[in-house]
């Protein structure tokens, strides 16, 4: 824990000072590159950024920033990173099939799987999977494998991803240097969210590897049970098959 605390802390550093030194441009690719399967703190961005519109001079912002401005960054990085993980994953299906199906345990039958399920719950799961941490960096590459259709993934995005930035630039904006206390939040939350996809993780291979029966031993109590009640089968089959003497 003490290990991703050090890593979260060095990485929430580097990300807003590459805001404060690269304004609007360092808003727009840091949220592409965090909903491009990325896991950059979004929260990080949108919260300095909105410290740094309140703030120039404490935040040391070396760009003049307004709220417009990061809004529309933030959203509009956002949508690219996002196109660009859907396209991989709508592209590169095949591929990813036919060099990886084996070790991931894909194949034809999991992916029409997935296309039905994204069918089912693909809407809020893209809706709403802009709004969680973790989550929102990933969700495009699932949509883009399962072929959701493209304008419906992008108004989704779009729509979800609206709460989650106008509501991070608007609470750095008024916590101003405060905004470290909201951040730390959030990385309670990320713990959060990792600890539940590794036990899901787990479980799933716990699950496949239960599923699949081991073969029998012959020469153990079962296979000699296996065999003399398949010999019986076979003999009784061929009596059966004998033709009447009469």
């Amino acid at each position: 824990m003490l290990v991703l605390a050090s890593i979260s802390e060095s990485l929430v550093n580097t990300t807003s000072h590459f805001v404060r030194d690269a304004g609007l441009p360092g808003v727009f690719a840091l949220m592409a590159i965090g909903s491009a399967c990325i896991p950059i703190p979004s929260e990080v961005v949108m919260l300095f950024a909105g410290f740094a519109v309140a703030d120039p001079g404490q935040s040391a912002s070396h760009h003049h920033m307004t709220m417009v401005g990061i809004v529309l960054a933030g959203l509009l990085g956002t949508m690219v990173g996002s196109w660009i993980t859907y396209g991989i994953g709508r592209g590169g299906r095949l591929e990813l099939l036919e060099r990886h199906g084996g070790k991931l345990h894909m194949g034809p039958t999991q992916i029409t799987r997935a296309e039905r399920w994204f069918e089912r719950f693909g809407e809020p799961v893209v809706f709403f999977g802009r709004m969680v941490p973790l989550i929102r960096a990933f969700v495009s590459l699932p949509a883009g494998v399962a072929r959701m259709p493209f304008w419906r993934f992008s108004v989704l995005s779009f729509l979800g991803s609206i709460p989650w930035v106008l509501a991070l630039a608007f609470a750095g904006h008024a916590l101003g240097s405060d905004w470290t206390t909201v951040r730390k939040g959030f990385q309670y939350v990320d713990y959060l969210i990792l600890l539940l996809i590794v036990a899901g993780i787990a479980y799933a291979i716990v699950r496949r590897r239960g599923g699949a029966r081991p073969p029998i031993d012959p020469s153990s109590d079962e296979g000699v049970e296996t065999r003399a009640g398949t010999a019986a089968a076979e003999a009784g089959s061929g009596s059966n098959a004998a033709p009447d003497a009469s």
